[in-house]
């Protein structure tokens, strides 16, 4: 999950909790609203401890350069 969808599942999630005064039965709207935003901030916080593992911001990152020697120099 990325760093948008962690940002979407926390609005929705609050949108719910905060905006919504409908009610379902059988469904608590407030509960549900609840779990996106814990869910969505989970993943907010793996996504950001793993992004320079994804090739994010940060980190040092080391490039091994070959070089390919064709021969000798050249006779004149």
């Amino acid at each position: 999950m990325g760093i948008g969808v962690s940002l979407i599942l926390i609005a929705a999630g609050a949108i719910l909790t905060w905006a919504v005064n409908a009610t379902v039965s059988g469904v608590d709207i407030n509960t549900i609203g609840v779990i996106l935003m814990v869910v969505g901030a989970i993943g907010l916080i793996l996504s950001i401890m793993f992004w320079s593992s994804w090739g994010g911001v940060g980190g040092p990152t080391r490039r091994r350069t070959t070089y390919v020697d064709e021969g000798g120099p050249e006779p004149y």
